[in-house]
């Protein structure tokens, strides 16, 4: 297969840094990056729920007692004092789960909810925005990595399950550069601040 380099307007004269990769270079169709595009947006929304859910006890999952009854803005809401982990890390963790006592260790630590906070928020306006994808993607697959294993053994699937999948997306949102589209990837892909750590991209 060949493979045609492009060359980049943005590569300096001098040759000082590589030439600047863009979506188009690696996902060739306007279908396939508006595709891509949406599904980064999609997931970026469902962290940044999931944040607000959990700050706010929105109702739709945090706040909803055992009995179906909904407390909106309660006791669950971690401005007043609730902890966004302590549910699903101390009675989400499956009893013959081998890392269950890890994981009930964690729960309700402040710095656990802290940590666990800031990364909803920061995947889920990194993705929802379309920069700094590769330090999201990394973290987010890390934030799903651990969930998974709190989560064996799985109901439905020896191996794979939702949390696995959101993994692998989020991996392949960052190495397809998909925030160049319906986000804005390419216009911080050229500053200088990328362009002198490509890592930010």
């Amino acid at each position: 297969m060949n493979v045609t380099r492009h060359q980049n307007s943005d590569t300096t004269q001098r040759g000082e840094t590589a030439p600047m990769l863009v979506e188009t270079d690696i996902v060739t169709t306007t279908a396939a990056r508006n595709g891509l595009g949406v599904l980064r947006l999609a997931y970026g929304l469902t962290f940044l729920w999931a944040f607000f859910d959990k700050l706010l006890a929105l109702g739709f999952h945090t706040g909803v007692a055992e009995d179906g009854t909904v407390d909106r803005f309660g006791d669950a809401a971690w401005i007043n004092g609730g902890s966004p982990t302590e549910g699903f890390l101390k009675f989400g963790v499956p009893a013959d789960n081998p890392f269950k006592d890890f994981f009930n260790g964690l729960a309700g630590n402040a710095w656990v909810d802290w940590l666990f906070m800031l990364g909803l928020l920061g995947i889920g306006l990194a993705l929802t925005l379309g920069i700094t994808m590769r330090i999201a993607a990394a973290a987010g697959a890390l934030l799903y990595a651990m969930m998974w294993a709190a989560s064996l053994p799985l109901e439905n699937n020896p191996v794979i399950d939702d949390h696995l999948i959101g993994a692998i997306v989020v991996i392949v949102l960052a190495l397809t550069l998909a925030g160049d589209t319906l986000g804005a990837g390419r216009v911080w892909a050229r500053t200088h601040l990328v362009r002198r750590f490509p890592v930010l991209r």
